[in-house]
This record gives C-alpha cells, sequence and structure tokens, in this order.
C-alpha cells in the first residue's frame, strides 16, 4: 500500500463534495462539474483550488488508488508507521524501517534517518483535438513543465565555492517528525528539501532549489473515438520520485473541437442531409459525406422530414475495446427554395390542387 502523509490529512470526498459511498459515475461527474467551474481558463485566480480538485480525483477517481485511500483511512495513524504499511507494497518490509520508525517515535538520532522513498507527485496536461483526431484517433505530444538540474550549482543549491551547515529546522535528518497518536509520519523537511543540509550562499541560478524551470515533451497514444472531457492515464510520466521513490502519473484531459458537418452519438457519426420535396417523394439517391470520402445513398419514395437513414460501419472505426465499428446516421431535412420561378410557383399550386391535404379540403366542404 502507497503510504502518503496528505492521504491522513485530507479529505479528497469532501474536496470533491461527495459520499464515500458514492460511485465511480458520481464521483466522475462531481470531478468534471468542479473542474469546469474552478479550470484557471474559465476562472483566472482558482489555481490551487484546481489543483486541489484534480489531486483529489487522481485518487479517488482511480479505483485502486481508492482502495488504498480507504484502507488508510480506515487504519489512521497507524498505517503510516512505516513505508507501505505493515508488509509494505508488495509486502518487502524490511528491519531499517522498523528502526526508522521507533527512531523518530522516540527521538533516537544515532544515526542519520534514511530518506524515506516518496513518490512523485502527479501531472494534468491538456491536448486540443480536432474532431477527425478524436475520431479516428492520433499520436500527440504533450508540453509540461518540468525542472532540471541547475548547470550553476550542478544542482547543490549553493553558489560556486560557497559553503554548507547543517539544517537547523531538521538538524540534518532531512526529515521533519509529525506525530500521529501512538506513531510518527516523517515529511520531507521544508526548509532543505531532504537534503539535510543549507547553504550559506544560494546560488543565483536558482535561488538554492538546484533545480531550474523548464519544460519536456510527452507523446500521448489517443485512441479512436476519445470524447471531450475524457482523462487519460499515462503512468509514470509526471514528476519524479525522490529517494529512489516511483514517479507520478500523467492525466491528459481532451478537448475536441466542433465540426461543421459532422457530430457524435455515442460511436455513430450524424450529419444532417437536405433533400427537396421531390426527391422526398419520388426518391433518389444522393452523394453523402463521411470522413474518408462519399458514399452513395438510396432515399426511398415517400421519405418524411426527421426519417433516419444509417450507413453501416462509417461512424468510429473499430479498435481493440470496440470491435464493431460505429454507424453514420443520416438525419433527411426538407429544403425549401428561397428564390423560385413563375413556373415553379405555378406547379406547385397545381401539385397543391390535386394533394391529399386539397381532397380532405373538398370532402369536408361538401
Amino acid at each position: 500500500m502507497a503510504v502518503q502523509a496528505e492521504w491522513l490529512e485530507k479529505d479528497y470526498y469532501k474536496v470533491l463534495g461527495v459520499a464515500q459511498s458514492a460511485t465511480e459515475q458520481e464521483i466522475t461527474r462531481a470531478y468534471r462539474k468542479l473542474a469546469k467551474q474552478y479550470h484557471p481558463d474559465a476562472n483566472p485566480g482558482s489555481e490551487d483550488r484546481f489543483k486541489e480538485i484534480s489531486a483529489a480525483y487522481d485518487v479517488v477517481g482511480d479505483e485502486e488508488r481508492r482502495r488504498e485511500y480507504d484502507e488508510m483511512r480506515r487504519m489512521g495513524p497507524m498505517a503510516g508507521g512505516m513505508p507501505g504499511g505493515f508488509g509494505g507494497q508488495g509486502g518487502n518490509f524490511r528491519m531499517d524501517d522498523l528502526g526508522d520508525v521507533f527512531g523518530g517515535l522516540f527521538g533516537q538520532s544515532g544515526r542519520r534517518q534514511r530518506r524515506r522513498a516518496e513518490r512523485g507527485a502527479d501531472l494534468e496536461g491538456q491536448v486540443h483535438l480536432s474532431f477527425e483526431e478524436a475520431v479516428n484517433g492520433v499520436t500527440t505530444t504533450v508540453s509540461l513543465p518540468s525542472q532540471d538540474s541547475c548547470a550553476t550549482c550542478k544542482g547543490s543549491g549553493s553558489a560556486p565555492g560557497s559553503e554548507t551547515k547543517v539544517c537547523d529546522r531538521c538538524q540534518g535528518l532531512g526529515q521533519i517528525q509529525k506525530n500521529q497518536g501512538m506513531f510518527s509520519i516523517a515529511d520531507t523537511c521544508d526548509s532543505c528539501g531532504g537534503r539535510g543540509q543549507v547553504t550559506t550562499k544560494p546560488c543565483s541560478s536558482c535561488r538554492g532549489s538546484g533545480r531550474v524551470a523548464s519544460s519536456r515533451q510527452v507523446k500521448v497514444a489517443i485512441p479512436s473515438g476519445v470524447e471531450g472531457g475524457k482523462r487519460i492515464r499515462v503512468p509514470g510520466r509526471g514528476e519524479p520520485g525522490t529517494g529512489g521513490g516511483p514517479a507520478g502519473d500523467l492525466f491528459v484531459v481532451v478537448h475536441v473541437r466542433t465540426d461543421a458537418r459532422f457530430g457524435r452519438k455515442g460511436r455513430h457519426l450524424t450529419v444532417n442531409l437536405p433533400i427537396s420535396f421531390p426527391e422526398a417523394v419520388l426518391g433518389t439517391t444522393v452523394k453523402v459525406p463521411t470522413l474518408d470520402g462519399s458514399v452513395t445513398l438510396k432515399i426511398p419514395a415517400g421519405s418524411s422530414p426527421g426519417k433516419q437513414l444509417r450507413v453501416a460501419g462509417r461512424g468510429v472505426p473499430a479498435s481493440k475495446a470496440h470491435p464493431q465499428a460505429g454507424d453514420l446516421l443520416v438525419k433527411l431535412e426538407l429544403e425549401i427554395p428561397t428564390e423560385t420561378s413563375e413556373e415553379f410557383l405555378a406547379a406547385v399550386k397545381a401539385l397543391a390542387a390535386v394533394s391529399p391535404e386539397a381532397q380532405r379540403d373538398h370532402l369536408e366542404e361538401a
């Protein structure tokens, strides 16, 4: 069980405004509503709230991590007594872990404690796709903020030639002990960043952090048929872990641009096809657009406006998750001409005189 101190401190269900018994669908619905409300693009200044919402959903929105989170919350401080709980992740418990726990509990500091492995933070990126890219799937690149080792100080945080001293806050341990009932949990020292030492003269390039802001590109495979608002998880492409811990995950939020011709209904594509009155009455054969060319479609005689015809296999392509390709749903729309000639109007009047409606009116008058 991956132990994280913040799991004991933060109620992620409360952050999302749902009950602990909420279903996966209810949690996703609550997240999407809050993410839309507090997204920095729509609500400037809400970055912290948006990150808090995303962090909560990354845990309780994932079935396995939610189970670990619920178990840790149920166990309380006992869950944080040692990395991975009793048995650790995969059952890899080591005796020196026990020494770290009780060393922190009883103030034993005869040796510098081993810096605990911590999982890297999850990251969230955005991709904007065309309608066609979303339907067919695409491999695209996501640009993410990153932190690189400072070239000036080689990652030490100290100006070249300066000295370092033991951190006063953690006394060189690199960790701060937080009491949680009968056990204590060690968090990385916020003064020295876990290094146990601080510099007397910080590096001017990185301001003593040892890292500088940069960006990195991550390739992401977007599956065919993805819909707007979908979050795609890319394992291990988040922030790197510390102390040998695993990297976090990358969650990519998909945005899909609308198309002037086509719409979506699940795995099916939709299109509106205008036809004339004679074509609706007599029937005809027309060309219908698809995402990869046109196809011929037969309009049956006597077709009413609003009638839906189906072109099999011309929707969202088949995939491993969906072996059956979607269809193209064609909705007929009656096209009324705005510019007419005298001959056209005469023909319409003649048609109106012999139409079933005219015959019905004649019988009612008789």
